[in-house]
């Protein structure tokens, strides 16, 4: 998924994430007595005005002890083009005391990473990458939003609401006493039925709780117990959905099965045209799982919460611009962004929907029909207050296509911003959404 011409090994990738989702820090890769490279930049939020220099501090240890003989490699990169081939620099330079330094200046408003790679005399080369940004607020939308934009979903929310929610529910055992859980399935129009699990405080007056959606990452699993309850337990109506209405509980070769086959390649699915692309089948459970929930007598009638990372984070930009019920949203590292970014000169956000043709330019046909399920179409529309993460080095949902996305977003806005963190949702991340759930929700009362 690097896409310079540094390329990290999928072990080497591997640890990058574990470190990340622990807290280390993905720049740093070493445990006590190895080798480890680390990249940092000379100011600590990472962030510059464009036309300013951004300086990456490099240095080498073993253990404790500065490494300050040898080399090394680096190559500096926009997540589209890396090094001389992009006016970036590249090449090697001296190890010494003191941190070895490369010097970028920002040329527009976007993110700029620096790979770094030390080849010892013996043993393997070691890596590491930190990112920069440059006026990242002032990165705008790649193209348009489509004039019927709002029309085609207006239409599509018409249709999902001529199909009734007619919900089954099995009640699911758990080990909370305050607690009711079921399992749930509701008729939605798209394809596929919302499927989640849905828990609520036992005994709660109508009219008295808020609710919370949570949405899933990329892949295929069934939904979440522990995410659901964890919502009951705060006080909230809480319901995990997963991404494609699969049934929950199932073993884990049932859900590999579906990976392998039905759904081995849905992010790409139906993307000739924007009435087969398979988002819209999974937006349109977004807002039938709303539906269902805001159809509880419990529902206080005034909050409504979205949160999930990666697809999960895209899924929760949608329900903010999709459904004005949603009060606030928590998007983690959001996927599905910036489905157009090439031809805005920067990398398009996973799942890299649009593909070039033959002539090296976007594929228009699917160009068009992608921009309507463009999470940064529906963020133009969001005025609900929101909460995001960014990771400066994150390959996978690139920091750009994440800003295309706040930035548009009109309601009351916060950022957490990582500047050595790659495609991850590490737990100081989660607890920052969740306080900022639980505030949201009080101040609502």
């Amino acid at each position: 998924m690097w896409l310079s011409s540094v390329r990290f090994s999928s072990r080497v990738y591997a640890l990058l994430v574990c470190l990340q989702i622990l807290g280390t820090g993905p720049a740093l890769l070493a445990a006590e007595g190895t080798l480890s490279v680390k990249v940092v930049t000379d100011r600590e939020n990472a962030i510059y005005h464009v036309g300013e220099n951004a300086a990456f501090l490099i240095s080498v240890s073993r253990g404790n002890e500065p490494v300050t003989d040898g080399t090394v490699g680096f190559v500096v990169d926009d997540f589209l083009k890396s090094g001389t081939a992009a006016g970036l620099p590249q090449g090697t330079m001296d190890l010494g005391k003191e941190p070895t330094r490369v010097v970028v200046k920002g040329r527009r408003p976007e993110f700029l990473r620096c790979q770094v790679t030390y080849t010892p005399a013996e043993g393997k080369a070691v890596r590491g990458v930190a990112g920069v940004g440059f006026d990242p607020e002032k990165i705008g939308l790649s193209l348009p939003v489509p004039e019927d934009f709002d029309a085609f979903w207006a239409e599509q929310k018409r249709l999902l609401s001529e199909v009734p929610l007619d919900p089954k529910m099995a009640a699911v055992e758990t080990r909370s006493e305050s607690t009711v859980s079921f399992d749930v399935q509701v008729q939605c129009a798209g394809g596929a039925p919302v499927s989640g699990y849905f828990s609520k405080p036992k005994n709660a007056e109508p009219k008295s709780l808020p609710v919370v959606l949570w949405v899933h990452g990329a892949g295929v699993r069934g939904s979440s117990l522990p995410n659901s309850l964890k919502g009951a337990e705060a006080g909230f109506l809480s319901m995990d959905i997963n991404a494609h209405g699969s049934p929950n509980g199932k073993p884990g070769e049932f859900y590999a099965d579906l990976s392998r086959g039905a759904l081995s390649n849905y992010r790409h699915a139906g993307r000739e045209s924007r009435d087969t692309i398979y988002f819209r089948g999974m937006y349109l459970r977004i807002v039938r799982a709303i539906d269902f929930l805001t159809a509880q007598p419990e529902w206080d009638g005034k909050t409504v919460v979205a949160v999930g990372h990666s697809q999960g984070g895209g899924q929760s930009l949608v329900a903010g611009g999709i459904d004005d019920r949603v009060t606030l949203i928590a998007p983690g590292v959001p996927a599905i962004c910036d489905h157009s970014g090439e031809s805005a000169g920067r990398v398009n956000g996973w799942p890299k929907l649009v593909p070039n043709g033959p002539d090296g330019k976007p594929d228009p046909k699917i160009q068009l029909a992608a921009r309507y399920v463009d999470a940064v179409c529906f963020a133009s529309r969001c005025k609900a207050e929101a909460i995001m993460s960014v990771g400066f080095i994150d390959a996978v949902c690139p920091p750009s296509s994440c800003y295309a996305a706040y930035n548009v977003l009109q309601g009351k806005k916060s950022v957490i911003n990582e500047p050595l963190m790659g495609h991850a949702a590490p737990q100081h991340i989660q607890d920052a959404f969740w306080a900022r759930i639980l505030e949201h929700a009080k101040r609502s009362k």
